[in-house]
């Protein structure tokens, strides 16, 4: 499938402009990488999100459901084209050496003190968003419809989404026709990635407590030692990929965390795991549920425990799925203007909450990586097989991906993409 000669023309019109707002866009960036903030605690990020709309001429309403910001820009009859970017930082400590790092900490839910920083690439999200409503503005005699821009809180907890639509974005906003999003990945800088079908796997955190006899450590016997119920957990777990899902079908169980006793000589009354459940079908991730279920109350049986465990299933992103139709639409624009920077996404084990809003509206989405690592870097590292050492992930307290050409390009990628629909 091509991409039209209108959709690519619209779309390189668009971004004529697009040197002309490159110092602002970068400091934009510089400052928003400099000032992350928690989920659900995004007001400075969300007030200059909605100032600049504002100032462009959109229609903008703030503090959907907590810190959530829409700008609509209506531009005559057509398509309605919804483009989102997520804003919330991470509680991890920068070590990107970067003159503009993040030095800045929070108070995270436990009350505790924790380093910020935009660890996953979100501020090059809402930097790149920025940029392409900018854009869209300033050359509304070349696109026709309504484009709306929407930032979303607290991504990294899966429950931003849910918050936007409970705070009523669907009554502000017009259906739309489709919706879009992206992410900046370890992939080389300049690039572009689509997928059709699954791209993200569904998460869901688990937290599990079982429960001993507590007592002194002279007399084990006298007690049920939780750490060592905890220890077989774990060990036995490691199975649940390996022998009760299918061959050939992903997934993945990690165990996180693992929290017992206060001292050498005491024997606590319990211990408690967390885990992290990613597959690409609701099939294979309840086959793991009840897996993981059935082997914790068989180890805590075999151990005597006094009481069955309990389980806390928390923070569930859905599987990302994106539309063959607007997928192949996307893709297909993509090649016309990227050329052999544009590629297939390989299927990533992250996962995301973006596909809560079209799922609840009803809208087909697809969602695309964008390359945030240094060209040079990945290349030497690729070549020298050190990928995963050299090259840093989302997560990574060295996480920082050069501001060009990576910033260009997502900017490019929502123009180009947003232009298959909106092209006058």
């Amino acid at each position: 499938m091509k991409a039209s000669t209108s959709t690519v023309e619209a779309a390189r019109a668009v971004l004529g402009g697009q040197q002309g707002i490159a110092a602002s866009q970068e400091d934009l960036y510089r400052d928003l990488h400099a000032h992350p903030e928690l989920g659900n605690h995004e007001t400075r990020t969300a007030s200059k999100a909605a100032a600049l709309l504002r100032e462009w001429g959109y229609e903008t309403h703030d503090r959907i459901g907590s810190t959530g910001v829409v700008g609509m820009l209506r531009n005559g009859p057509g398509p309605v084209v919804l483009v989102r970017a997520d804003m919330d930082a991470l509680p991890v400590k920068e070590e990107s050496g970067v003159p503009y790092a993040s030095t800045q900490t929070a108070t995270d839910e436990n009350g505790a003190e924790v380093a910020l920083s935009h660890a996953c690439g979100h501020d090059v999200h809402v930097s790149a968003l920025l940029g392409a409503a900018r854009l869209f503005a300033e050359s509304s005699d070349r696109w026709a419809g309504t484009l709306i821009a929407l930032f979303q809180p607290a991504e990294e907890i899966a429950s931003g989404a849910q918050i936007m639509l409970d705070g009523g974005l669907a009554d502000l906003i017009p259906t739309p026709t489709v919706a879009l999003a992206q992410h900046v990945l370890p992939i080389p800088s300049g690039t572009v990635g689509t997928r059709v079908g699954p791209v993200l796997t569904s998460a869901d955190n688990l937290r599990i407590t079982v429960f001993g006899r507590g007592g002194h450590g002279s007399a084990p016997n006298l007690t049920v030692d939780p750490v060592v119920l905890a220890a077989m957990i774990v060990v036995r777990l490691q199975t649940v990929v390996s022998r009760i899902v299918p061959p050939g079908e992903l997934a993945v169980v990690t165990i996180g965390r693992l929290e017992a006793g206060s001292k050498s000589n005491i024997i606590s009354d319990r211990a408690t795991l967390e885990l992290n459940i990613r597959t690409y079908s609701d099939a294979t991730r309840q086959t793991i549920v009840d897996g993981i279920e059935r082997i914790v109350r068989a180890e805590c049986a075999a151990s005597a425990s006094p009481k069955p465990p309990t389980f806390e299933y928390y923070e569930h992103y859905p599987v990302t799925v994106n539309d063959a139709g607007v997928t192949a639409t996307v893709a297909a624009a993509f090649s016309e203007y990227f050329g052999p920077a544009a590629t297939e996404l390989a299927q990533q084990t992250a996962s995301e909450d973006f596909s809560e809003i079209p799922d609840a509206l009803g809208v087909p989405y697809s969602y695309w990586g964008v390359g945030g690592a240094d060209p040079e870097a990945y290349a030497r590292a690729k070549a020298a097989g050190t990928i995963e050492q050299d090259i840093a992930s989302n997560h990574s307290p060295r996480f920082a991906p050069p501001i060009e050409p990576t910033l260009r390009t997502a900017t490019a990628a929502i123009v180009v993409a947003a232009t298959a629909w909106l092209a006058a």
